[in-house]
């Protein structure tokens, strides 16, 4: 199973405490974890193994809506700012529509993400 991590700035910090409070599910061997650019480099500082993609901005979005597009990508979290705006707002949209498109699940938040891992 791929599930896609992705944080923006201001979100980076909770989600590194949240891979790290559901380790025991996310480091199992069947699971591969992929990420934007920074947010990959935060969870492999953190001790996970993580597959790096480009930066949200400047592409990495793109790069993880194609996957879920070709079937690779199981679960998306992705721990959006509601309270900031984006320069990549469009990749963002289109990597939510991709999801929905093909009927993979996203959580846009610690709360949904929270109930995808009880359901791991």
């Amino acid at each position: 199973m791929e599930i896609a991590i992705i944080a923006h700035d201001g979100m980076k910090d909770r989600m590194v405490t949240f891979i790290t409070e559901h380790k025991d599910i996310l480091m199992r061997p069947e699971i591969n974890l992929i990420a934007t650019g920074t947010t990959g480099g935060r969870a492999e500082q953190a001790g996970f193994s993580v597959r790096r993609m480009l930066s949200g901005p400047m592409g990495g979005d793109a790069q993880i809506a194609g996957r879920v597009a070709e079937g690779k990508t199981d679960l998306v979290i992705f721990f959006k700012d509601p309270l900031s705006s984006h320069a990549h707002d469009a990749d963002i949209n289109m990597l939510i529509r991709v999801c929905d498109v093909h009927n993979v699940a996203i959580a846009t938040n610690p709360a949904s993400a929270e109930l995808f891992m009880k359901a791991l």
